[in-house]
C-alpha cells in the first residue's frame, strides 16, 4: 500500500487548500525553474527512465511519445493539448484533478510545453465539467498574476495555457477528434498518418496527453526516475489513481502503486465487496471499454497494464467497475452498447451500422427473445466491427460483448431458453423480423 508521504496528488479530495499559496505549500511549483534550465533532453530522457505510460487508457510510454516532436522548429509553432475530455464510462479521476488539485496539472503543462518547445497549451474540458473548468480557469488565472505564466514570466519561458470547453462528445476523447473540435469543426477522427506530431493542431506538431500523465511529471523529476520506478513490476511502474464504482463499501477515487492486487485495492480502500467477496460476479477494470472479467479470475488480478491483458482484458484507465450477484450482466452490457451507439460519430461504416445492430441484438438478449446461434452471429459482428474503423471506438463497442460472450455464454443461453418455455407455456407468439 502507498505511503502518504509518496503520494504525488496531495489534495485529491479537495480537503485542502487549492489555491497556489496551498500547492505551494504542499511542495508543489518547488524549483520548477531549476527543472527547466536542464534542459529539454534531461526532462524527456527522465521521464523515459521513470517508465512513465500514458494514464489516458492506451498505456504508451510518455516519454516516447514526447521524443516525436520535432527538435527544431521549420517556422510553425508546437502545441501541447491536454486531453481532460473525461467521457468514459466508470473514470471519474481527471475531474478531481481539476476540481481540487489543479496546480499539477498546471505545472505540468509548463514542463511538458517546455521539453517540447511548445509556447501554447491548450486543456479541453468535457463539456459536462461546470466545476471542474471553473477551478482549473481560476488557477490558472493565479498563475498569471504571480508571474509564473505569460510573456517574461519568472520561470524563463514563455508559455500560455488556455482552458477550451468541449460539447459533452465521448467521440472527442479519441486525440485527432478533440484536435478537429479544437479547431472548431465537427468531432471526428481523423486519418493517420500524418499523425499529430507532424501534423496536429492548425497543421502544426502537437502532442496529445492525458490530464494524469501531465499533472505527475513535475513530482517525478523532483523525485527521480528511480523513485518512480520503485513502484508496481517491470513496464508497469509508478504510481495510478484507481476510480472503484459499483457494488463496493465506499466507492472512491484513491492513489496506489501500480500492480497492486485487486483484493488489497478493495479491501483496503473500499470496505470490501457489497455482501462479500463470495457475492462477486463480475469486474470491468478499465472503463467501460475493456471486456469484464468474472469475479472468481479477478481477486487475484495484478491491476496494471500486463496482469489484466493476460486475462483478457485490460487497465485502461483504471475505472474499476465493480459488479455483484444482482446485477443483471447482460443488461448491463446492453446498456453500454447503448452508450457506444450514441457516441458513435458515424464516418466510419463497421461503426455507424455495427454499433446500432450489436445493441439491437443485445437488447433481445436481455428479454432472451433470440435464438441460440444469434450468439454465435453476433461474437462475428463484433470481430468485423473490431479493427475495421479510423478510431478505436469501435474496438471499445466490441469487447465488452466479447467478454460477456466468452464469461457468460451460459447465462446467456439460459435466458433464451427461460423466455422460450414461457412463450410455448402460453402459446407460441411468432414476431415479424425487423
Amino acid at each position: 500500500m502507498l505511503r502518504d508521504e509518496d503520494r504525488i496528488f496531495t489534495n485529491i479530495y479537495g480537503l485542502k487548500d487549492r489555491s497556489l499559496k496551498g500547492a505551494m505549500s504542499r511542495g508543489h511549483w518547488d524549483g520548477t525553474k531549476e527543472l527547466l534550465e536542464k534542459g529539454r533532453d534531461w526532462i524527456i530522457n527522465e521521464v523515459k527512465a521513470s517508465g512513465l505510460r500514458g494514464r489516458g487508457g492506451a498505456g504508451f510510454p510518455t516519454g516516447l511519445k514526447w521524443s516525436f516532436m520535432p527538435k527544431e522548429s521549420d517556422g510553425r509553432p508546437h502545441y501541447l493539448v491536454v486531453n481532460a475530455d473525461e467521457s468514459e464510462p466508470g473514470t471519474c479521476k481527471d475531474r478531481d484533478i481539476m476540481r481540487h488539485d489543479p496546480h499539477t496539472l498546471i505545472e505540468g503543462c509548463v514542463i511538458a510545453s517546455f521539453a517540447m518547445g511548445a509556447h501554447a497549451a491548450y486543456i479541453y474540458v468535457r463539456g459536462e465539467f461546470i466545476r471542474e473548468r471553473e477551478a482549473l480557469q481560476a488557477a490558472i488565472d493565479e498563475c498569471y498574476d504571480y508571474g509564473l505564466l505569460g510573456k517574461n514570466n519568472k520561470l524563463g519561458y514563455d508559455i500560455d495555457v488556455f482552458v477550451h470547453h468541449g460539447a459533452g462528445a465521448y467521440i472527442c476523447g479519441e486525440e485527432t477528434a478533440l484536435l478537429e473540435s479544437l479547431e472548431g469543426k465537427k468531432g471526428q477522427p481523423r486519418l493517420k498518418p500524418p499523425f499529430p506530431a507532424n501534423m496536429g493542431l492548425y497543421g502544426c506538431p502537437t502532442t496529445v496527453n492525458n490530464v494524469e500523465s501531465i499533472a505527475v511529471t513535475p513530482t517525478i523529476l523532483r523525485r527521480g526516475a528511480g523513485w518512480y520506478t520503485s513502484f508496481g513490476r517491470p513496464n508497469n511502474h509508478g504510481t495510478k489513481l484507481y476510480s472503484v464504482s459499483g457494488h463496493v463499501n465506499r466507492p472512491c477515487t484513491v492513489e496506489d502503486a501500480m500492480s497492486i492486487p485487486f483484493h488489497e485495492l478493495i479491501d483496503k480502500h473500499c470496505g470490501g465487496i457489497r455482501g462479500g467477496w463470495d457475492n462477486l460476479l463480475a469486474v470491468i477494470p478499465g472503463g467501460s471499454s475493456v471486456p469484464c472479467v468474472p469475479g472468481a479470475q479477478m481477486k487475484d488480478a495484478v491491476m496494471d497494464y500486463d496482469g489484466l491483458r493476460e486475462l483478457g482484458s485490460g487497465l485502461g484507465t483504471a475505472a474499476v467497475i465493480v459488479m455483484d450477484k444482482s446485477t443483471d450482466i447482460i443488461k448491463a452490457i446492453w446498456r453500454l452498447s447503448a452508450f457506444y451507439k450514441h457516441e458513435s460519430c458515424g464516418q466510419c461504416t463497421p461503426c455507424r451500422e455495427g454499433t446500432g445492430w450489436m445493441m439491437r441484438v443485445m437488447e433481445r438478449m436481455v428479454q432472451g427473445r433470440a435464438q441460440k446461434r444469434e450468439i454465435d452471429m453476433l461474437f462475428d459482428v463484433t470481430k468485423q466491427v473490431e479493427g475495421h474503423t479510423i478510431c478505436a471506438l469501435g474496438d471499445a463497442a466490441a469487447w465488452p460483448i466479447q467478454g460477456l460472450i466468452k464469461h457468460f455464454r451460459p447465462e446467456m443461453e439460459k435466458r433464451i431458453d427461460e423466455y422460450t418455455r414461457n412463450a410455448t407455456s402460453h402459446g407460441a407468439v411468432l414476431e415479424a423480423a425487423e
